[in-house]
């Protein structure tokens, strides 16, 4: 598994079609998981995604690859590629601006894109108490949210 100290990401960029093509390969499953972990969090924590508050699931995940993925970054490592993506939820415009998700996938070596695959969400638990309790839950990021590797 990959840390932030091994991998070297480049300049965060405009998708690419390759990018495209294989956020559109787990397209549903990103949209799976969103509704999974804002469900999740919903009972432990719901504050992660307050700003989908009153926003229904189906709309939540109402947005499409080509139109709403905004910006790239990816590193290679042993076994394929990292990619992420900053991907807008256009459902969700409040006081902070439009809502994005940060997605990580991964596209395994030597196959083109058919192979790609889900790898997580960004959840954002920041902003640690002397105790190292986190006091701040954020699933749905601003436009100014920096992309950055994640391992959850």
């Amino acid at each position: 598994m990959a840390s932030a100290e091994q991998v070297e990401l480049n300049a965060p960029h405009h998708p690419t079609e390759k990018a495209f093509e294989a956020f559109e390969v787990v397209e549903h499953a990103i949209k799976a998981e969103i509704i999974k972990s804002r469900h999740h969090w919903d009972k432990h924590e719901p504050r992660m995604w307050s700003r989908a508050a009153g926003i229904a699931d189906h709309d939540l995940v109402a947005f499409n690859i080509r139109r709403d993925l905004v910006e790239c970054r990816s590193a290679p490592t042993s076994y394929g590629t990292i990619i992420l993506g900053k991907l807008r939820l256009p459902a969700v415009r409040d006081k902070e601006g439009e809502g994005f998700v940060h997605v990580r996938i991964h596209d395994p070596p030597n196959r083109g894109v058919e192979d790609v695959l889900f790898h997580s969400l960004f959840t954002d638990e920041g902003n640690r108490d002397p105790d190292g309790h986190p006091t701040t839950w954020r699933a749905i990021q601003t436009r100014d949210t920096p992309l950055e590797f994640f391992n959850e």
